[in-house]
C-alpha cells in the first residue's frame, strides 16, 4: 500500500464516526501528523481571523496532516492576540508568517489552501484571487455580497478548477440530512407552506456611536477595500459590520443562507417566481444600523409559499425556538433546527404522522472541515458538502429578500435569464458598487 493510500485509509478510519474524531485534542492529532508523509501534508493560511476565520482554523487543525503556515488580518491587535494563542494549540508561532495584506499571503508558494473569514464585502475578491493563485479555498458565508458577485465566484471556481467549500456547515450535519430524507418520503403529505424564522435575542439593535479615529494597528483603508469611503465608526467594524449595506445584508443573509438553504433542500426547489418583503428598525427606530432589525420576506414558488421572518432582540420564535424551519404538510409539520428535528401530527388528518424529537449527534463545523480536506486530497469535487454553486444559489435567494425590502416592490424573477423582470431593479441592485480603485473581479 502506498504512503498516500495508507494515509487515506487511516484518515477515513479516524473520521468515520466524526463525533469521536472531533473530540480528539490537538495533542492527539499531533501524533498522527508526525506519521503523515510530507507529500500528504496540506499547508494552510487564514485571511481574517477575528471571528469565524479563527473558529474555522481551530476546526481544520483537528484534521490530520494540516499545517498552519500563515495568518492575515488588517487589525494588528487581533493578529498579535491570535499569535499568542497558537501556543495553546501546540503550534510553533515562529513558523507562522503574518500579513496585513492578503495578497502577500496568496503569493506564498507553499500555501496549498486558504480560509477566508473576512467581512462579506471581501469574500468575492479574495476567493477569486486565491483561485487565481492556485489555492483551494474555504470561504465564509454568505459567499457574495451581491447577486453578481455570486456568479463571478462560480465562474472562478470553474475556470481554475480549485476546491471551493462554503462555510454553511449545517450541510455536513447528519440530523439535517435525516430531516430532508423524511420530507422526501412524502409522509408529511402535501406541503403548501414552509416557514423559516430567526429570532436572536443576544444580538441587539446598535446604539448611536460617534465617528472616531481608527484604533492604532488597524489598516482601515484596507478593511474598507471596495466599500464606500467613510469615517471610522466602531458600529461598522468588527462583527457589527453586518448591519450595514456597504459590507453585508443583516440577518437575511447572515442566518438566511443557513436556514433558507434547508428550506429549499427540503422542498427540492430552485428559484421562486416572485419575492416581496417588509420590515424596518422597529426594535429601536433610533438605531443607526441600516439592515432591518425586523423583517419578513415572502417567496412564491409554483406549489408552495416560503416565509422568512426575523427579529433582533427577541428570543421566542415559532414553537418557542429562536430559529428553525417548519415544513407544514397536510399530515404533519416537521420542525428542523440546529438542535434536532421532530414531526408534530396534524390533528385533522386521517394520515397524521408524528416523530419524537431527534437530537443533534455531531459537530457540523468539524465534519465540514473534514469534508473540505478530504476533497482537497481526492479532487472529487462532487463530494463537497457545500460547493460554491450551492452556496451562491442560496446567497442569491437571500439577496432577493433584501432587494425586495430595499426597493419596496414585489419582484418577479425570470428563471431562464437569472434576473428580475424589472430592469431598473437589476441595474440598481444586481451588482455591488466597487470604490477606492477596486474593480469587480473579471474571470
Amino acid at each position: 500500500m502506498s504512503s498516500r493510500k495508507k494515509f487515506l485509509y487511516q484518515a477515513s478510519a479516524l473520521t468515520a464516526g466524526t463525533v469521536l474524531a472531533s473530540s480528539f485534542s490537538n495533542d492527539v492529532f499531533a501524533i498522527f501528523k508526525n506519521r503523515i508523509a510530507p507529500s500528504d501534508q496540506i499547508n494552510i493560511g487564514v485571511i481574517g481571523i477575528n471571528g469565524m476565520g479563527w473558529s474555522n482554523l481551530k476546526a481544520i487543525l483537528k484534521v490530520p496532516g494540516i499545517n498552519l503556515v500563515a495568518l492575515c488580518d488588517v487589525d494588528k491587535n487581533v493578529l498579535d492576540k491570535r499569535m499568542k494563542e497558537l501556543a495553546s494549540m501546540n503550534i510553533d508561532a515562529s513558523k507562522v508568517k503574518t500579513f496585513a495584506d492578503h495578497r502577500q499571503l496568496l503569493d506564498m508558494k507553499d500555501v496549498d489552501a486558504v480560509i477566508i473569514g473576512t467581512p462579506d464585502h471581501w469574500h468575492c475578491m479574495q476567493m477569486v484571487e486565491a483561485c487565481q493563485a492556485g489555492k483551494d479555498v474555504y470561504v465564509e458565508k454568505p459567499v457574495g455580497n451581491s447577486i453578481e458577485e455570486c456568479r463571478i465566484m462560480i465562474a472562478a471556481q470553474k475556470k481554475y478548477n480549485k476546491v471551493v467549500q462554503a462555510g454553511q456547515w449545517q450541510r455536513s450535519q447528519q440530523h439535517f440530512k435525516e430531516a430532508v430524507d423524511f420530507i422526501a418520503s412524502g409522509k408529511l403529505g402535501n406541503i403548501r407552506t414552509v416557514k423559516v424564522w430567526c429570532y436572536i435575542a443576544w444580538k441587539k439593535p446598535l446604539p448611536y456611536v460617534a465617528d472616531s479615529p481608527a484604533p492604532a494597528g488597524v489598516d482601515y483603508d484596507r478593511w474598507l477595500g471596495p466599500a464606500t469611503k467613510r469615517p471610522f465608526n466602531t458600529n461598522r467594524f468588527h462583527f457589527t459590520f453586518r448591519w450595514f449595506w456597504d459590507y453585508a445584508g443583516g440577518l437575511m443573509t447572515d442566518w438566511g443562507v443557513h436556514l433558507l438553504d434547508y428550506a429549499l433542500l427540503g422542498m427540492n426547489a430552485t428559484a421562486p417566481n416572485s419575492i416581496s418583503a417588509m420590515g424596518g428598525n422597529f426594535g429601536d427606530p433610533s438605531s443607526p444600523q441600516e439592515t432591518p432589525d425586523t423583517q419578513c420576506a415572502l417567496y412564491q414558488f409554483d406549489k408552495f409559499n416560503l416565509v422568512w421572518d426575523h427579529a433582533i432582540g427577541i428570543q421566542n420564535g415559532l414553537f418557542g425556538k429562536e430559529h428553525g424551519i417548519a415544513f407544514i404538510g397536510d399530515n404533519g409539520t416537521l420542525e428542523l433546527d440546529r438542535g434536532g428535528w421532530e414531526v408534530m401530527e396534524e390533528a385533522g388528518s386521517e394520515k397524521k404522522v408524528s416523530v419524537e424529537r431527534k437530537k443533534v449527534m455531531d459537530n457540523g463545523l468539524d465534519k465540514h472541515m473534514e469534508n473540505f480536506v478530504s476533497v482537497i486530497r481526492s479532487r472529487k469535487m462532487e463530494d463537497l458538502k457545500c460547493p460554491i454553486e450551492s452556496a451562491s444559489h442560496i446567497a442569491i435567494l437571500s439577496q432577493m429578500g433584501n432587494i425586495a425590502y430595499r426597493s419596496g416592490n414585489k419582484l418577479n424573477w425570470d428563471k431562464a435569464k437569472g434576473r428580475f423582470t424589472d430592469e431598473a431593479i437589476n441595474k440598481k441592485y444586481l451588482a455591488a458598487p466597487y470604490h477606492n480603485g477596486y474593480k469587480l473581479p473579471k474571470v
